[in-house]
C-alpha cells in the first residue's frame, strides 16, 4: 500500500488541489510522502497484532487485539495524505477501515482509497478491507460513527465533526484546533529562525493545523526581525491592510473564512483589497494583543503570519500562553533559542503537547524534522477535550490483552491484615503504642545479639572461661533510653501520637 502511495504521490497531490482549491501541489506531494514513505518506514518492526512482548520477571504476556472497523473522517485541507495515513495505521493495527471523505474532496480521497485497496488485495488482504463512502453527507457520517460494527473513530476536521465523534458513544480519536505561537528568543540564530518560520508558514499555504500563527519577539529584535522577514520575501502589511485582513479572514461567528483557507498570499491580498509582489512568500501583520479585539491573533489557515513584539522573556511567555488559550489549547508551540534553560522554561509553561525547538512547525509536529511519531492526527490532550496528547499511530488502534500468572498470595500484597476481625477500627491504626512493650522488644533484640541487661556496666575482668570474651551487659537505664528513642522516632514517622497512627 505504501508503495502505491509513493508511486502516485504527485498525481494525488495535483488531484487534491484541483478538486478542493486548497494549498499547492508541491507541498501536498511532501505530505503524501510523509504518510507513504516516512510513516511506513517508522512503522516497520512495531508489533501490533498477536504476541507483543513477554515479561518473564513479571510473569506477564502482552497480546495485541485489533479494535475492528475504523470509521475514518477526513478533512478537505489534507484529503489524500490523511487518507494514506489513516489506511496504513488502521491496517497495520489489524483493522478494517471505512473512510468518510469531505464532500469537497470526495473524488481525490476515494481515488486514494481505491489505489491502496487494490494494492492490499494484490498482497493478499481480504476484499473490501478498505472502503470509501460514495456520497458522504452529515447524516451518513453520523450513521457510520454510530454503527454497531464500528470499533473506533479516527476523526480529523473542524470542531463540529470532532464533537460529533466524541458524542457518538464510540471510542474516538479527535483533535483540537491549532493556534501555534512561535517565541523567538534573543539567544537564537535570528536569521535562520525567521527563514524557518517563513518556510513553515508558507507550507501548503498554511493549511496544516500546526502551522505558525503568531511570531512573538522582544522589542529589541524588531529591526532585525523585519529585515529578515523581508529578506525571505515576506510582505509587511500596513495598519489599514491589517484591518482589512482581519475582516476578511475571520467570519462573524469567529470561524475562518473558507474562501481564504489555503490560498496564495497574492490571492488573499487581492481579496483584502491590496496587491503584493509576485514573489511574496507570506503576509505579515503586526498585532497589539490577543483576543477578539485582535482578529489576527486567531488561527488563520492561510499564509498570513501575525507579529507580536513585547518587552522581555516573561512577557513573551505570557503572550504565547495567551495565544494557546485563545484557540490552540494542547496543540503545538515553537521556540527558537540556543539557551536551553529558556527552552525548558518555555516547555514547562506552555499548555501544548508538542513543544518544538528550532524547526518549522508543520514539519516538526508531524515528525518530518523531529522524532515525534509521523502522523496526520495530532492529539491535544484533556485540555482540548481529546483522549490523547500523542501523535496518533497504529499503537492507538489496538487493545492490549494481558496474560498474567500468579506471583503472590493475597496476604503478601498488603501491609494491613486481611482478617476483617483483626483489622483496626481506626483507619491507618494497627494498635495503641505501649512503651513498655517497646522496651521489652528492645531487650529481646539486645539479648538475641549477646548483650545482657544489667544494673552496672561490665568490668574489664568480668567474663567466662579462659579464652572466651566477656559477655557485655547494658545498663537497664540505657535500654530504657534506647527504647524511648525508638518510640519517639516511630511516633514521628507515623505522624505523632495525636495522629491516630500506630505500629506493629
Amino acid at each position: 500500500m505504501a508503495a502505491a502511495g509513493r508511486a502516485n504521490a504527485r498525481k494525488l497531490a495535483e488531484m487534491a488541489v484541483e478538486e478542493t482549491g486548497y494549498g499547492n501541489a508541491k507541498d501536498k506531494y511532501v505530505k503524501n510522502l510523509l504518510a507513504a514513505d516516512w510513516l511506513a518506514r517508522r512503522m516497520r518492526g512495531i508489533k501490533t497484532v498477536g504476541l507483543l512482548r513477554e515479561l518473564p520477571d513479571e510473569k506477564m504476556v502482552e497480546i495485541g487485539v485489533p479494535m475492528g472497523v475504523v470509521a475514518a473522517i477526513l478533512p478537505t485541507t489534507n484529503p489524500t495524505s490523511t487518507a494514506i495515513y489513516k489506511i496504513l495505521v488502521s491496517l497495520k493495527a489489524g483493522n478494517a477501515i471505512v473512510i468518510s471523505p469531505h464532500p469537497r474532496a470526495h473524488r481525490c480521497t476515494c481515488y486514494t482509497a481505491a489505489l491502496l485497496s487494490q494494492a492490499a488485495v494484490e498482497a493478499g488482504a481480504p476484499a473490501d478491507l478498505i472502503q470509501c463512502v460514495d456520497n458522504a453527507t452529515i447524516d451518513a457520517t453520523n450513521a457510520l460513527m454510530r454503527h454497531e460494527r464500528t470499533g473506533v473513530i479516527l476523526s480529523t476536521g473542524g470542531s463540529g465533526i470532532v464533537k460529533a465523534a466524541y458524542s457518538s458513544g464510540k471510542p474516538a480519536f479527535g483533535v483540537g484546533p491549532g493556534n501555534v505561537p512561535v517565541l523567538l528568543d534573543p539567544s537564537a540564530d535570528l536569521e535562520d529562525a525567521v527563514a524557518k518560520v517563513v518556510t513553515g508558514k508558507s507550507f501548503d499555504f498554511g493549511t496544516v493545523c500546526s502551522s505558525e500563527q503568531t511570531l512573538v519577539a522582544e522589542e529589541g529584535l524588531r529591526s532585525r526581525v523585519m529585515a529578515a522577514l523581508k529578506a525571505n520575501h515576506a510582505y509587511i502589511a500596513t495598519d489599514a491592510q491589517r484591518e482589512a485582513l482581519g475582516k476578511l479572514l475571520m467570519m462573524p461567528n469567529w470561524t475562518v473564512n473558507p474562501q481564504c483557507v489555503g490560498q496564495s498570499p497574492q490571492k488573499i491580498a487581492k481579496m483584502a483589497g491590496f496587491e503584493v509582489p509576485p514573489d511574496t512568500s507570506i503576509i505579515c501583520a503586526e498585532i497589539q494583543g490577543v483576543g477578539k479585539q485582535h482578529p489576527l491573533s486567531a488561527e488563520k489557515l492561510s499564509p498570513v503570519l501575525s507579529l507580536y513584539f513585547v518587552n522581555g522573556f516573561d512577557a513573551a511567555m505570557d503572550a504565547c500562553f495567551a495565544l494557546l488559550k485563545f484557540g490552540g489549547m494542547g496543540h503545538t508551540a515553537v521556540i527558537y533559542a540556543k539557551d536551553d534553560v529558556r527552552v525548558r522554561a518555555f516547555a514547562m509553561r506552555m499548555p501544548a503537547m508538542r513543544i518544538l525547538v528550532n524547526t518549522p512547525a508543520p514539519q516538526g509536529s508531524t515528525g518530518i524534522t523531529t522524532n515525534v511519531f509521523p502522523s496526520m492526527t495530532l492529539g491535544c490532550g484533556a485540555a482540548a477535550g481529546n483522549i490523547t496528547s500523542d501523535n496518533v499511530g497504529p499503537q492507538h488502534l489496538i487493545n492490549i490483552k494481558r496474560l498474567a500468572y500468579v506471583v503472590r498470595k493475597p496476604e503478601e500484597a498488603f501491609e494491613m491484615p486481611l482478617d476483617y476481625n483483626a483489622a483496626p477500627s481506626t483507619p491507618g491504626a494497627v494498635g495503641p503504642i505501649d512503651r513498655q512493650t517497646v522496651v521489652a522488644a528492645v531487650e529481646r533484640y539486645l539479648a538475641a545479639r549477646g548483650m545482657a541487661v544489667g544494673q552496672s556496666a561490665p568490668s574489664a575482668q568480668a567474663g567466662g572461661p579462659e579464652g572466651v570474651p566477656p559477655r557485655p551487659t547494658v545498663k537497664a537505664a540505657a535500654v530504657s533510653s534506647i527504647a524511648a528513642e525508638v518510640v519517639e522516632k516511630l511516633l514521628a514517622r507515623r505522624g505523632g501520637p495525636e495522629s491516630g497512627g500506630g505500629f506493629s
